[in-house]
């Protein structure tokens, strides 16, 4: 292999490919970033074995070839580089790589390409296309809501339902579920479940570029594996295996109080509150009281540690039905709140044991429940 790119170029792909290398694993070569040429480009990929993430820079290739290469060593080192040229040439013996840079180089020992694992190739399956922006929507608005701990492997995960050219992402962690329904740039030539991690998704909303570009993934028969292919860059990920809880009957069918609030305001007062909740076993007392006398109606947010002391905050709010009391996690609570954007929001309860309903006004396909904390009141 003997080829030159420039160091900015090189950088930037290191960057896009470095999520996806192990960090602990008892495969070490998945430590390593394959890169290869590739129809007179450079091809950077990395893989935990979990998800593969492959991209694509220009490059002058004198010399086809391929070898593998710490990431963390090559990265580290290209970033201290002045923007300008880097030749890279690889050696036989002993193998690696010479990589000369203004009055800069380096030889950075290697391993045969052959060793690293096979990067997935998804050649068939259901192909579905959705635009940037209402993927990177819908990711945002989810995938938060997934489980971190790997006790219910499913849970870790984002249910996928693609029928005609609608779709729906839901994600719950046993506490909280959230679920978006959107619309497909086309629609699918077959309906099709399953279930990505949200990790990987997560990637993908990384990747995605500020251009409203259509994204293509493919998922294969099987339903093992789901393909990603955004610009110059391409994301394999292993799908779980598994049935995902039937959320639709997580989801509240009606109310006795509805609060429609600003949720720039709901968002300020959960936060005060959360500082003594730290304390106080996160919970966060939401109680929502009608209008009065003519006087708008009102939310009172409130939190209490034992040995410190307490809080009350108190925003106006549209009410309509009884007075309600509800005790959420602060967490979960900012969390929503927090990915909800500027504008008005509904919170709808039934008794204080029943979960809290939170939808957008300005986001008729999002819906998230928050399961309650018994509180003595």
């Amino acid at each position: 292999m003997q080829l030159s790119c420039l160091q900015e170029n090189l950088s930037r792909g290191l960057s896009v490919v470095q999520r996806a290398v192990a960090t602990r694993t008892t495969l070490p070569i998945t430590q390593n970033v394959l890169l290869s040429t590739d129809n007179s480009r450079l091809k950077l990929a990395a893989t935990n074995l979990e998800i593969a993430i492959s991209t694509w820079i220009g490059a002058q290739v004198e010399e086809e070839g391929s070898i593998t290469i710490p990431a963390r060593l090559l990265t580290e080192f290209v970033n201290s580089l002045p923007a300008e040229r880097i030749d890279i040439a690889m050696n036989p013996q002993p193998l690696g790589l010479d990589l000369e840079c203004a009055r800069f180089e380096a030889h950075i020992n290697g391993r045969d390409a052959d060793d690293f694992p096979p990067i997935p190739t998804v050649e068939s399956g259901v192909i579905g296309k959705i635009s940037s922006s209402v993927l990177k929507d819908a990711i945002t608005h989810v995938a938060f809501a997934a489980a971190t701990e790997e006790s219910r492997p499913v849970l870790t995960g984002i249910k996928v339902d693609l029928k005609g050219d609608s779709f729906t992402f839901a994600a719950a962690d046993g506490f909280r579920l959230a679920v978006y329904e959107g619309k497909l740039a086309e629609a699918v030539s077959e309906d099709v479940s399953f279930i990505m991690p949200a990790r990987a998704f997560q990637e993908v909303n990384r990747l995605i570029g500020s251009d409203d570009t259509t994204i293509e993934f493919t998922v294969t028969p099987s339903k093992s594996q789901a393909l990603f292919r955004l610009e110059n860059v391409e994301l394999v990920s292993q799908l779980i295996q598994g049935a995902f809880p039937n959320y639709s009957q997580l989801i509240p069918e009606g109310h006795d109080t509805r609060a429609v609030v600003d949720r720039t305001a709901f968002l300020s007062a959960t936060r005060t509150a959360s500082i003594f909740a730290r304390d106080g076993s996160g919970i966060v007392r939401v109680k929502v009281l009608p209008a009065e006398n003519g006087s708008s109606g009102t939310i009172e947010i409130s939190s209490r540690a034992e040995e410190l002391g307490d809080n009350e905050g108190k925003i106006d709010a549209s009410v309509e039905g009884d007075e309600s009391k509800i005790a959420f996690n602060s967490k979960y609570l900012s969390e929503v709140l927090d990915v909800l954007g500027s504008g008005e929001i509904a919170l709808e309860t039934t008794t204080s044991s029943s979960p809290g309903v939170i939808r957008p006004l300005s986001k008729e396909g999002y819906i998230h429940v928050v399961m309650p904390m018994f509180v003595q009141w």
